[in-house]
């Protein structure tokens, strides 16, 4: 059997899935600085991935991760959505397309 190495964060299932596949995951659970480090890799990576494919799929798993470090600061995605829409009421959306190019001082 090779071991292949991954080091990331996965999904809940992801192990489980795995085992079904009749191979064996190795898995570890992170302490809250670790987690919350690579929850932040993970955004990277997700971020990464939707600008390579441009897919709504990869919208969602940025979500996902946005909803899980929410969680981990002890918040929520209710609350992050929350803050989106004060942001909104004071400063806008994007729906407008607007590009700053200059500002005269």
């Amino acid at each position: 059997m090779i071991t292949v190495p991954y080091n990331k964060l996965v999904r809940d299932k992801i192990p489980d899935i795995i085992e079904e596949n009749c191979q064996k995951a190795k898995t570890i659970v992170l302490d809250d600085e670790h987690y919350t480090a690579a929850l932040e890799k993970k955004l990277k990576e997700e971020a990464r991935e939707y600008l390579r494919s441009r897919e709504l799929i990869e919208l969602a798993d940025i979500l996902e991760v946005v909803e899980a470090l929410a969680k981990n600061q002890g918040s929520s995605f209710d609350e992050v959505l929350e803050l989106k829409k004060h942001k909104q009421e004071k400063n806008g959306a994007f729906d407008k397309r607007i590009f700053l190019v200059s500002v005269k001082r």
